[in-house]
């Protein structure tokens, strides 16, 4: 029997036995709880520790984010001052570039201006020699025709007179004068006095009675006016067949060897020109010579010497004033050219002055393009790392990343 809270209950009582075994089931079961709160403990120890490891990753987590933040914001600083400075040092370079830039233009302008008023200064200078120089020559050339008026009417009066030269031909010092005095005359009045020269030396030692200084082509030319009328004389007073057959092979004869000796004594190579002038000092001489002895013309024809009389003596230097005239014109018109070979040198001087300056510019504009090029390369650079998220790596970046903490276990 067993008394249980004043009841007594047999060993074989159901209500006993199953008391008992309820009593026993409970106690199986709390051995069985704590044996397994038991295990349980054992298996939380790992995971415990776990817990503890992955709060103290949490931990350096919070760390890293804290120095990402701080490292972002330093990122953003930098950024920043640098774009500050990209920006001083971009417009510091564009104002030293302009200011460049403007002294070049200023520079140049200042060179441009001083070239083109010295070139006025020059081109005013020229025109207004030339102008002075044309004015000179105009009133020369007005006076020189105004002699040869005069000359032309002293000629007249000479041709006119016949009886009173033949009186001044009777003698032959008297005639040689007369001869080289109506030269001159001619010759002073027809040419200026700076072209011709009165007996004058040649390199042979001959002296000519004038010496008129032509341009090449043809030269100096040399003017004779020492003609023989001994034989003349002789022609047109014979008086008979005889008489009148000897004076004209005297006559032939002596102007002949007058015609050679110009041509050997007066005409040589590389000093004067290529012929000379024989002076007849009467027209009645010129004129029998050229009616009753044509062959003697053509042989001075082909010895080249010309023979003239006071009438185409004068002819004859009009022709050559002219063609000094002509010469002194090429003369003036060559100044003119070196003056405007010189406008020309002092054009193309300033066309490459204009190049210079307009490479200076293409330089600069150059300089201020790569400039903006590497501000804007700059500026794409600094947004890059603005919009810049590590989160948003790719996975085959994750190598590069730098880990927070190691794991132990």
């Amino acid at each position: 029997m067993i008394e249980i809270a004043g009841t007594q209950y047999a060993l074989n009582d159901p209500v006993l036995l199953i008391g008992g075994g309820v009593v026993l089931l409970i106690l199986l079961l709390l051995f069985l709880s704590l044996r397994a709160s038991n295990r349980s403990a054992r298996m939380a120890e790992p995971l415990v520790r776990q817990m503890a490891h992955l709060g103290q990753h949490v931990q350096q987590l919070g760390q890293g984010q804290e120095q990402l933040r701080g490292g972002l914001q330093h990122v953003s600083d930098t950024q920043a001052n640098t774009q500050v400075q990209v920006i001083q040092t971009v417009e510091s370079r564009l104002s030293s570039v302009q200011q460049q830039m403007n002294d070049r233009l200023a520079d140049n302008a200042m060179k441009s201006a001083r070239a083109l008023a010295e070139m006025q200064e020059r081109m005013k200078e020229s025109l207004h020699g030339s102008s002075k120089q044309t004015a000179t020559s105009l009133t020369q050339l007005q006076e020189r025709l105004a002699a040869i008026d005069k000359a032309q009417d002293n000629i007249t009066k000479l041709s006119g007179d016949v009886l009173s030269l033949q009186d001044i031909l009777s003698n032959k010092q008297t005639r040689g004068a007369f001869g080289e005095i109506q030269l001159n005359d001619i010759v002073s009045k027809a040419l200026p006095s700076d072209s011709f020269r009165l007996q004058a030396t040649l390199s042979n030692g001959r002296r000519a009675d004038c010496l008129i200084n032509l341009p090449n082509p043809p030269g100096p030319i040399v003017i004779d006016s020492k003609f023989p009328l001994e034989a003349y004389e002789a022609l047109i007073g014979s008086t008979n067949d005889m008489e009148l057959k000897a004076a004209v092979q005297m006559f032939r004869s002596t102007v002949r060897k007058h015609i050679t000796d110009i041509a050997e004594k007066y005409i040589l190579d590389g000093e004067t020109a290529d012929g000379a002038l024989m002076f007849l000092p009467s027209e009645a001489v010129y004129a029998e010579l050229h009616a009753k002895f044509p062959e003697l013309v053509q042989e001075s024809f082909s010895k080249r010497v010309w023979i003239v009389s006071p009438t185409t003596c004068m002819a004859t230097l009009n022709t050559m004033r002219a063609i000094l005239k002509d010469a002194r014109m090429r003369e003036q018109a060559g100044a003119i050219r070196k003056e405007l070979g010189l406008l020309h040198k002092d054009v193309e001087r300033l066309g490459d002055r204009v190049s210079n300056l307009d490479r200076h510019f293409g330089q600069a504009a150059k300089d201020i393009s790569e400039i903006k090029i590497s501000a804007e390369k700059a500026g794409r650079r600094a947004q890059r790392l603005d919009n810049f998220d590590f989160e948003e790596l790719a996975p085959d970046d994750q190598t590069n990343v730098v880990p927070l903490g190691h794991s132990e276990g």
